[in-house]
């Protein structure tokens, strides 16, 4: 691709480094002259050397009251916000989006290709269960928010027009981009560092899990099922507004160390005899970072997960599956890992992983948007006669 062609990465928001962080992480990699824009960017200083010390261009939202904290609260405000930013100079608009950075305006001489984590999670099919966890799902306030999500809906459809092309994050999200916006999605699976994730086969005889504390990550249920087993030893590291909840569930055989270091959770990680994971996720990376250090997976069986574990039953299998969320399942899934543990190999998880490495990403997406700007410029070239 010419190098003098611009390109603008658009973003939802800028607070933390996690998996969404990781995808942008990878774009400034590969278009390290980009400009780069989001609703906020309140990374810390000593945080932002994956944003390549770039700050973003933002958004009204960035000096309203609190939005340091409590950003998520203007969510109504921020379908007019992202559409205050402008890219109008760019000839190629990427937005990694997983709520409203896919609903930037741009022109007909602009290339706008979406990388979707998710179509608003909690506006779609999602709505029932974050109303119910957020205590919205009576009341007045109840009936604002049902109506606000509705706006949202027909907002979040309404900009699905203003993408030329859609990447999903998994086939999961690419079923889900085709439900809500009736649209054809390319699969590129995010970066992984795997490198980050030496393999380890000389295993402990403890399980591990690690997450953010909040409610879709079912934290709980693991806690409480491995309450349920007092013979068997888990250790979770994470932190969260539902952390003193799942300490009070957690019995003696439980290790709750709260937030850890990088270098603490991965040698968690590679020395656990699996990973524990309950969460439906969009894509998942921690399922892949335990595979890379050796280390199989025991997982809730719908989401990206499908995607990145090998089950039992298969040549070289990596992980296997519970199929409801609840304390009986995971304890039943812990009981069969325990009888074909000697089904998993470290060597096995290690090679699984690798298939979703950074390189891996960056070479796919390259390739991608390379192609598409060829045909999309070919098609703006009109012959006359």
């Amino acid at each position: 691709m010419n190098s003098d062609i611009s390109v603008a990465l658009v973003c939802d928001w800028l607070v933390t480094y996690a998996g969404a962080e990781k995808v942008l992480e990878s774009l400034l990699d590969i278009y390290p002259e980009s400009e780069l824009s989001s609703l906020v960017d309140f990374v810390p200083d000593k945080q932002r050397s994956f944003l390549k010390n770039k700050r973003a261009n933002t958004t009204f939202i960035q000096k309203l009251p609190f939005a340091k904290k409590k950003y998520q609260k203007y969510l109504p405000l921020m379908p007019l916000a992202i559409e205050q930013l402008d890219v109008s100079k760019s000839d190629i608009v990427l937005s990694s989006s997983h709520a409203v950075a896919k609903g930037v305006l741009t022109g007909p001489d602009q290339l706008h290709i979406s990388y979707v984590h998710s179509p608003i999670r909690y506006a779609w099919d999602l709505q029932h269960q974050y109303l119910r966890e957020a205590g919205l799902n009576k009341g007045l306030k109840g009936w604002l928010a049902k109506w606000f999500l509705h706006k949202i809906r027909t907002w979040d459809y309404r900009t699905a027009n203003g993408v030329d092309h859609f990447i999903a994050n998994s086939q999961f999200i690419a079923r889900r981009i085709k439900k809500v916006y009736g649209r054809e999605a390319a699969v590129i699976y995010p970066p992984v560092a795997v490198e980050d994730f030496p393999l380890v086969e000389e295993k402990e005889d403890f399980y591990f899990t690690a997450s953010r504390m909040v409610p879709y990550k079912r934290m709980d249920l693991i806690v409480e099922a491995f309450s349920k087993m007092p013979d068997k030893r888990l250790i979770v590291i994470g932190d969260g507004s539902e952390f003193e909840k799942i300490k009070s569930k957690a019995g003696s055989n439980v290790e709750l160390m709260g937030y850890q270091p990088f270098s603490v959770l991965k040698e968690h990680m590679q020395k656990a005899k699996a990973f524990v994971f309950a969460a439906e996720e969009d894509f998942g990376i921690t399922p892949v970072e335990a595979q890379a250090c050796g280390t199989p997976v025991v997982a809730f069986g719908k989401g990206g997960a499908l995607e990145t574990i090998r089950p039992l039953g298969i040549d070289s299998p990596t992980g296997l599956f519970f199929k409801q969320q609840t304390v009986e399942a995971v304890c039943e899934a812990i009981e069969r890992f325990e009888k074909e543990s000697q089904e998993f190999s470290p060597q096995a998880c290690r090679s699984n992983a690798e298939m979703f490495s950074t390189e891996r990403f960056e070479n796919e997406l390259k390739e991608f948007v390379s192609e598409k700007w060829a045909e999309f410029s070919a098609d703006k070239q009109i012959t006359y006669k």
